[in-house]
């Protein structure tokens, strides 16, 4: 009786695992080799070289500024206008800061941008191999998951056994697929 019931859970875990099939990528080393990625990297030199330029014009003030607030002072300027200078040199370096930080997002956002229809052309291919090859599973050598087919989604299954009723707008978001689950 035992040797029946091993033999049963063995065949049903085989059932299960031949079901799915997973494959990673290197999406990273997969984007190093498209040739379009030259063209992404110069983009981003001149962008970044614009950003560089910009910063140093508001340096170049900042420090005009500078100078010319010690050339003042030395000259015997008022407490009011010491003050006001002051205040100037402040919001400068404040200014420089936040253009500094910016600059790097703005760097990051043009870089997302012009990346993205590099990632969407791999995701292209990936979406073939994965039709072609039956693929259920597609990780990232991070093991973030890039594909999952939407059957194995248990979305909808969990929300139903918490008790949690899913809004129209909600069940848009979750594979029509897993609806009539």
């Amino acid at each position: 009786m035992k040797y029946v019931i091993c033999m049963v859970m063995f065949a049903l875990s085989i059932t299960s695992f031949s079901q799915t099939k997973v494959g990673t990528v290197n999406n990273e080393y997969i984007l190093s080799q498209m040739p379009e990625i030259k063209d992404v990297e110069e983009k981003l030199k001149v962008y970044s070289a614009k950003l560089d330029s910009t910063i140093q014009v508001k340096y170049e003030d900042y420090r005009e500024v500078v100078a010319a607030y010690n050339e003042k002072e030395e000259e015997g300027m008022n407490d009011v206008m010491k003050k006001i200078k002051q205040r100037e040199i402040v919001d400068l370096e404040e200014d420089l800061k936040k253009l500094q930080q910016n600059s790097s997002q703005m760097l990051q956002i043009q870089q997302e941008e012009y990346l993205r229809p590099l990632y969407n052309k791999i995701g292209k291919a990936i979406e073939e191999i994965v039709k072609e090859e039956g693929f259920t599973q597609i990780f990232d050598e991070n093991n973030s998951i890039i594909y999952i087919d939407p059957k194995f989604d248990l979305t909808l299954k969990v929300l139903d056994k918490l008790g949690i009723e899913v809004k129209e707008e909600a069940s848009e978001v979750v594979p029509e697929e897993n609806s009539g689950n």
